[in-house]
């Protein structure tokens, strides 16, 4: 299980990293798109729908995507987009993880299907215009949520004593939360220095913030692009569980499914696009 993990996770990285050092912004949008499509085919599947139906949502969002990619908006989307998305996730999410996995299935099919399928397009234009607008600024807004899962997993271990969401993911803990945040918070400050002293390609979502809501807001953002990513987690565990399955699926042999990987990234990628996008309204 171990070894297949590490398999899964360098293809991954090379993968990932390999459409990174090319020029040309396409093959990482293309095999991004790819992955959230696959996403597409695993949330219909958690949600009712039969493997055709499945199917068709995966090409849903690839051909929402390749339109995307021809109206330019993988360079420059209407900001409000990212507002909407932002507002649907702390509205939303709140509301689901309030009513918990038995109120998930009494919901709508068709109205679960298209949410799940909006969230992954969403993000996957987030993370396009992220890599336009910098490598630099994109990975500090991917480390944030790698950092606060991995700081938030050994902070509940050491010290979790508070359920945060027993119903729907009994393994985590309120003081896992704040050892997530704390350490993105560490993150950020580092990250800044960084900005200031290397030459990179753009600021970091931290410079950003920093830059044009002062340290107030940066911790303000901080706080809520955490929150968010937290949100995310407990929702898609919260579909699963609505579900009564372990994974999303098993197109990653060791890790579950693409699901499983980018929940916490569905409402961060948008959100950071929308905090950052206050700079220019001042």
């Amino acid at each position: 299980m171990l070894l297949q993990r590490v398999i899964t996770a360098l293809v991954l990285v090379a993968l990932l990293l390999g459409s990174l050092l090319v020029a040309s912004p396409w093959p990482f949008a293309l095999l991004t798109l790819a992955l959230l499509s696959a996403g597409g085919w695993e949330w219909g599947r958690l949600n009712q729908a039969t493997q055709l139906p499945s199917l068709a949502m995966g090409g849903a969002v690839a051909l929402g995507g390749a339109a995307a990619l021809a109206a330019g908006w993988t360079t420059q989307a209407p900001p409000m987009l990212w507002w909407g998305a932002f507002v649907l996730w702390l509205v939303g999410g709140a509301v689901a993880l309030r009513s918990g996995p038995a109120a998930w299935p009494q919901l709508p099919r068709v109205a679960r299907w298209l949410l799940g399928l909006l969230a992954l397009w969403a993000a996957w234009l987030a993370l396009a215009q992220a890599r336009h607008v910098g490598i630099n600024f994109m990975l500090s807004v991917l480390c944030l949520v790698w950092m606060a899962d991995v700081a938030a997993y050994f902070g509940g271990r050491a010290l979790g004593r508070r359920k945060l969401a027993p119903s729907i993911s009994p393994g985590k803990s309120w003081e896992g939360v704040w050892s997530g945040v704390a350490g993105v918070v560490l993150l950020a400050g580092f990250w800044v220095w960084l900005d200031g002293r290397f030459d990179v390609d753009g600021p970091s979502v931290y410079s950003r913030l920093l830059a044009s809501l002062g340290a107030p807001g940066l911790a303000l953002g901080v706080l809520l692009l955490c929150g968010l990513s937290v949100v995310g987690d407990l929702v898609e565990s919260l579909v699963k569980r609505a579900a009564g399955a372990k994974d999303s699926s098993r197109l990653l042999p060791g890790h579950g499914g693409v699901l499983d990987r980018v929940d916490a990234l569905l409402p961060v990628l948008p959100a950071a696009l929308a905090l950052t996008a206050l700079g220019a309204l001042r």
